[in-house]
């Protein structure tokens, strides 16, 4: 998300690419960056259970921060936004 838009501006814009750009339903890769906190990092990975995700979570160097991918096959851009959407709820949490 850009520093100057709205999250609603950076959800719109991602789904109408998503919607422009892929067929449904296809694999996605989220990535997410926090500060590590594992109750944080445990609740972002419930968001994706049993939904045959593959994660992964690297610590950075001094393990201050931890980064989380998820590779999930989703079922349209929709789908995609309300995930974004629950992370978010989370705070200080980096979208990417």
């Amino acid at each position: 998300m850009e520093e100057h838009e709205s999250p609603e501006v950076f959800y719109n814009r991602l789904k109408t690419e998503l919607e422009s750009t892929s067929e449904w339903p296809n694999k996605y890769l989220f990535k997410f960056i926090l500060k590590t906190d594992p109750t944080k990092i445990q609740k972002i990975v419930s968001f994706f259970d049993n939904m045959g995700a593959v994660i992964d979570t690297r610590v950075s160097k001094k393990g201050n921060y931890t980064s989380v991918s998820v590779n999930v096959i989703m079922e349209n851009a929709g789908k995609i936004i309300e995930r974004y959407k629950l992370v978010a709820s989370l705070g200080e949490v980096i979208l990417l």
